[in-house]
């Protein structure tokens, strides 16, 4: 038995809630996205609710994906970084192998980097590798692009990781689209130019950028071992 239930997705009324229709009766589901997902969570657009047994939440559900061109997208964003992290433990992200360490949310300055890599070299020396997860589900004219809102955290961590390179540490910024539908990457110079325009200075001083995208199903969101080509062009 799935551990979604199908529903049907009504409204938004604020960043955080859903109000969805759930075997004809209208309920709140959480949402697990700040973007603005518009262009997904439309009225009448079939979505799939996990139930939470923990009796102090506000809500009972939550909306994990929504079904948007034929394709279940997955609107947890902070799955994203479990995916990544995963992925890399198991080394199928192929620019990332080789690290005998991996863990979590490394604080750096004011910030907390989500996955941190580190090796120790024949030498003595360390070489480690701070990488950012941004997960996307924005799909424009079948191109992914990064964000659907503007985001000024976005763009600081960025300017962290080109902190963290100056200071000769490996720095990268890691795209999944949480999209099937995306097979291309590029940052959305229409909704955040500051964000695009970091995106492209960081990426010229040596923070590097990989694109992937998950493979969803109701039982498992895993990555496709594949990495994608991507543009930072207006």
């Amino acid at each position: 038995m799935s551990k979604y239930l199908k529903a049907i997705f009504k409204s938004r009324p604020n960043r955080f809630i859903a109000i969805c229709e759930l075997e004809g009766v209208e309920v709140k589901a959480h949402v697990p996205n700040t973007g603005r997902c518009k262009e997904l969570l439309i009225e009448g657009v079939e979505v799939f609710l996990r139930v939470s047994d923990n009796p102090k939440r506000k809500t009972k559900y939550s909306l994990i994906f929504v079904v948007n061109k034929g394709e279940l997208v997955s609107l947890h964003s902070q799955d994203a970084n479990r995916v990544v992290f995963e992925a890399i433990n198991e080394g199928k992200i192929k620019e990332l192998q080789g690290y005998s360490e991996i863990s979590s949310e490394k604080t750096f300055h004011n910030s907390r980097i989500d996955i941190y890599l580190k090796k120790t070299l024949n030498d003595g020396s360390l070489e480690d590798c701070y990488c950012e997860v941004k997960g996307v589900t924005l799909i424009k004219d079948g191109i992914a692009q990064f964000p659907d809102a503007p985001t000024e955290r976005g763009s600081k961590h960025l300017r962290e990781l080109l902190k963290l390179k100056k200071e000769g540490h490996r720095a990268v910024v890691f795209f999944l689209i949480q999209h099937p539908a995306g097979d291309y990457f590029r940052p959305n110079w229409e909704n955040d130019p500051q964000f695009a325009e970091t995106l492209k200075r960081v990426n010229s001083e040596g923070v590097e950028i990989l694109v992937y995208k998950s493979i969803n199903t109701l039982d498992e969101v895993k990555i496709d071992d594949k990495s994608l080509d991507f543009s930072l062009d207006k």
